[in-house]
């Protein structure tokens, strides 16, 4: 069979040596990659190791190779465009139309998904003009990927950061995967929990659960592979920031109820994966709990946790708004699940089967997706990121 073909953009930005851990990705896992820097990106990188890498020739000029017409082959043939990292001057060109070199001719011949992953100071990202270029490419059907917050060039820090080449390359082999499909969630605004929230019984104890965070990374992924903005509230994980996600880190259960309704004021779906603990301990002891020769500790006494889930359902932060929301079952799956939908009030409830070995920690899922209109959606056991699709694919069903 033959290799996808990727055509991996390289803007001149400080990030540019980033680009070499992407395509080493990329050529590992079977695609077909031919570089394409500006001529700028090439004070950051040399041709010689483009080529190296890529095994594929490397030009920034349309008047290399004229006998095989490369501003127009080049992406005509390309299965995915990925630019990493898109500079604002990237950005404003490809926005705009603008053909002076082989990289910005290849993204008007392409007809195959583009990804941008924007690197730049802060300010530059937030400039009027920037936002309406990436909006503009959003909306042709352009993935933006938002960036990450951190160090940037000398001692600034903010948001402009290029995401880690590992994160890019998730959001492009989802792409890759849905093909010429459109992204679907371009312009809407999707809110994700994941992980499992701890509960402090002293400095150093907590009262916890098993959830690793990897089905509320998927969606995240999966989200933002197909154009929306994410917003991941994250308890507890210790994964790394998907590529294009705001990542609010949270503890408790508390903590997690408040940046929910934060960040759902403006959400038009909310996905609660995270395993938000029923009750948490009814006093906080400021020492260490001692272990005494002789004497039985103390009866731990628990009080109950708000029910994020019930009280977003049924206070909707704005007219329709989806719900989403996963229920764990040890028995009687399905009809825990049915009971539990109606209690919380959801659109969807993900219904599946846990345990010691199963789902927690584990790469891959399945479920079933009940829905308050009655229906019911299996999702057989597989990779975690297919479960994912499938519940933004029904949510995009309910989103009209």
């Amino acid at each position: 069979m033959d290799k996808p073909k990727v055509v991996l953009g390289v803007s001149g930005g400080i990030a540019a040596y980033k680009a070499c851990e992407l395509l080493r990705r990329f050529t590992e896992s079977g695609h077909d990659v031919r570089v394409v820097p500006t001529a700028s990106a090439l004070h950051f990188v040399g041709a010689a190791t483009w080529s190296a890498l890529s095994g594929n020739p490397v030009s920034a000029q349309v008047w290399d190779d004229v006998h095989e017409v490369p501003h127009v082959r080049i992406g005509q043939r390309a299965d995915l465009v990925v630019v990493a990292p898109a500079t604002a001057d990237t950005l404003a060109k490809a926005a705009h139309g603008l053909a002076d070199d082989l990289l910005t001719n290849t993204l008007l011949t392409a007809r195959c998904p583009v990804v941008f992953a924007p690197a730049m100071h802060t300010e530059m990202w937030e400039h009027p003009a920037t936002r309406e270029n990436v909006a503009t490419l959003r909306r042709r059907g352009a993935v933006v990927i938002e960036p990450a917050v951190g160090r940037l060039t000398g001692v600034d820090t903010g948001k402009g950061r290029l995401p880690d080449p590992a994160e890019i390359f998730e959001v492009c082999r989802r792409v890759l995967a849905r093909g010429a499909a459109e992204p679907d969630l371009a312009g809407l605004h999707v809110v994700v929990s994941a992980g499992g929230t701890r509960e402090p019984l002293d400095p150093v104890r907590f009262l916890g659960n098993r959830s690793s965070g990897k089905q509320g990374y998927a969606l995240a992924r999966t989200a933002a592979a197909r154009g929306a903005r994410v917003t991941l509230v994250a308890a507890d994980t210790g994964l790394p920031d998907p590529a294009g996600v705001d990542v609010v880190p949270v503890g408790t259960a508390v903590q997690m109820r408040e940046a929910v309704l934060k960040a759902a004021a403006d959400a038009d779906a909310v996905v609660m994966a995270a395993a938000v603990a029923d009750f948490r301990p009814a006093a906080y002891a400021t020492g260490k709990i001692k272990k005494r020769d002789g004497q039985e500790p103390e009866p731990l006494v628990l009080v109950r946790n708000p029910d994020i889930l019930a009280e977003i359902s049924a206070d909707r932060a704005r007219e329709g708004q989806v719900i989403v929301g996963f229920a764990a079952e040890t028995d009687d799956v399905l009809s825990n699940g049915r009971t539990k939908l109606a209690r919380k009030g959801c659109d969807l409830l993900v219904v599946n089967e846990v345990g010691e070995r199963k789902t927690f920690g584990s790469e891959e899922n399945e479920a079933v997706v009940l829905g308050a209109d009655g229906s019911e959606t299996p999702v057989p056991h597989g990779p975690k990121e297919i479960l994912a699709d499938t519940i933004w694919d029904l949510v995009a069903e309910r989103l009209g």
